[in-house]
């Protein structure tokens, strides 16, 4: 069920994940090809500007996932929605501020991330400041589009996601060839069409928002500031990451400023652009390890996370093994559209193909690291945004340039991702006292943490002919675990008739393949029964409230089941239902 859940999430998440790289990326196309090299590297100063906005929304998108994860997955209706008010209102308020911030300080601010002074013929200056102005128009957008995305994938309203980011793209062309072809307003009007684009994406977003079937309620009196901390210092590490790759992104641009000047600046502007399309595919699937990993650290899944380790690192080897492969073969012309100076095409070309193989690295580190905040590591996630986004690559960047040039800073993103890398191995075999490399011991949780083995039982239905030997080996087990003939037989029962139903009313709603994961604990002499499927949403307390007056013959064996339960709660999350009964 996992593999198949993150398999479902990953293609969406990395596709969502380049809602912001996706503009960027055809800004610096147009820019590059027909606005100039100044206009190229006016645009590479202003990418920290873009990554501060970007580092704030991060974090509080991140703080979503693992906060908004745990009340979804506890079933806490209430503290879910305090979660979906309070950032929305918080998320609105800083873009307002920023807004004004970089309005008012554009000069000064201008000069700050390497554009020079305000002089005359330096025509740098003004073109930074131009796509500034255009870039800040849509920062509550850009903003906003990030923190509706962990909402969206854990309603499970994908198609939707998917259909914001292809028509933001699309508008986001059209606008440039109206600026370049038509209006010629140079880079504010670059800036200006993301803005708009951006604007497009969140209306599409909000239609979501809207409707009635939203599981997300704002109210005004859910915005709490203890909601807001937990969700800020749940992101906190992201923040601390997007801080890195500010810092990282003004050391290389003066680094490669000091070296080759404005044609190296150039060159990295288009190699972080496309570069970052990339890493989209790693932050994708490091998004859906987070997001994952807090709703099973909740529900104290030990056998699902250490799966989810063994997931969400063979699909960072494969899929961006691919990428790299790709990017090695066509590293020129795709570096080509981005401008037509010889010099910096050359230039990015080597640059790239260096570039491309931190990607592997990065993906496992970023997995790791997000894993490692979902399962509350959050120090030792924020020791490795650090070192892998900031201190190792800049330092690697930094030795390598005095030997080797340009060239050594483009080796230094492989050479600092494969350090910190070889960090987290590092911590684990110390913590395990060992040397090994297994999803155990990288799961990093504690040694009680969760049921143990011998505690649980789980059964995988994929039809009718499944559900009575699951039935009967549910049974043997709880006999096994020492509970009452009567208690197992009870347990038996319910697995049995609640499969039944998933199957018979749940697997013919549509043509999609379905599954049902049945997970029997017991602890202490006291059973808990944990059914989750993918089928179409179904809450079997609320249905049964809501058919309260009909035929009490009617559903019986669902009635049944929740006359002789202890506690019930269902969620549902990321389009599946999880329902968990206490016998």
């Amino acid at each position: 069920m996992i593999s198949k859940l993150f398999r479902k999430m990953v293609a969406t998440q990395i596709i969502s994940s380049m809602t912001v790289m996706l503009c960027m990326l055809i800004d610096s196309i147009m820019i590059g090809r027909y606005l100039g090299v100044d206009s190229m590297t006016a645009y590479g100063f202003s990418t920290p500007v873009v990554l501060v906005f970007a580092a704030i929304s991060s974090m509080i998108s991140a703080g979503i996932q693992v906060r908004c994860g745990k009340t979804m997955g506890a079933g806490d209706e209430t503290g879910t929605n305090k979660c979906y008010s309070t950032s929305a209102a918080v998320t609105l308020l800083i873009a307002a501020v920023g807004v004004a911030g970089v309005l008012i300080f554009i000069s000064p601010l201008c000069t700050l991330i390497g554009a020079g002074e305000d002089i005359p013929g330096n025509t740098v200056f003004g073109l930074t400041k131009d796509y500034l102005r255009g870039f800040i128009i849509g920062a509550p957008a850009f903003m906003f589009a990030q923190i509706m995305v962990p909402y969206m994938q854990m309603s499970g309203s994908r198609m939707r996601l998917v259909a914001a980011v292809i028509v933001m793209s699309i508008s986001d062309i059209a606008f440039d060839f109206l600026n370049v072809f038509v209006l010629k307003w140079g880079t504010f009007g670059m800036g200006l069409a993301s803005s708009l684009s951006y604007y497009i994406a969140v209306i599409i977003g909000l239609g979501y928002f809207v409707k009635k079937s939203c599981v997300f309620r704002f109210k005004f009196s859910f915005i709490s500031m203890r909601t807001f901390s937990t969700i800020m210092k749940a992101g906190v590490p992201t923040l601390i990451n997007q801080v890195s790759l500010v810092l990282l992104a003004l050391t290389l641009n003066k680094l490669l400023n000091a070296t080759a000047g404005h044609t190296a600046v150039a060159a990295y502007s288009a190699i972080s652009t496309l570069g970052n399309i990339c890493y989209s595919f790693s932050s994708g699937i490091a998004s859906v390890a987070l997001t994952l990993s807090s709703m099973l650290y909740i529900d104290s899944d030990k056998p699902s996370l250490q799966k989810l380790v063994k997931i969400m690192t063979f699909y960072s080897v494969v899929i961006c093994g691919a990428v790299t492969a790709i990017v090695l073969i066509f590293a020129s012309p795709m570096l080509a559209v981005f401008t037509e100076d010889p010099d910096v095409q050359v230039m990015a070309s080597t640059g790239m193909r260096l570039f491309i193989l931190s990607l592997i690295p990065c993906a496992l580190n970023t997995s790791f690291k997000n894993y490692y905040q979902g399962v509350d590591h959050s120090r030792l996630t924020q020791i490795i945004s650090i070192l892998q986004n900031f201190a190792l690559t800049a330092l690697s960047a930094f030795v390598l340039s005095k030997l080797f040039g340009v060239t050594g800073i483009w080796f230094g993103f492989l050479c600092g991702e494969v350090l910190t890398l070889l960090v987290i191995a590092a911590v684990v075999m110390i913590r395990s006292r060992r040397f090994v490399f297994s999803a155990e011991a990288f799961s990093m949780l504690p040694e009680k943490f969760g049921a143990a083995d011998e505690e649980c039982r789980e059964f995988m239905i994929a039809g009718e002919s499944d559900i009575v030997p699951a039935s009967k080996d549910a049974e043997q087990f709880c006999l096994n675990r020492g509970l009452s003939g009567r208690t197992s037989r009870l347990i038996a029962l319910t697995t049995e008739e609640l499969a039944y139903n998933i199957v018979r009313h749940g697997f013919s709603k549509d043509s999609y393949s379905h599954m049902i994961e049945i997970r029997i604990i017991v602890q202490d002499q006291k059973p808990t029964l944990r059914i989750r499927d993918n089928c179409i949403d179904f809450d079997p307390m609320k249905y049964l409230k809501l058919h309260k007056d009909d035929d009490p013959t009617a559903h019986i064996g669902l009635r049944m089941i929740m006359k002789m339960v202890k506690d019930a709660n269902y969620v549902n999350l990321m389009g599946m239902n999880c329902l968990t009964l206490t016998l």
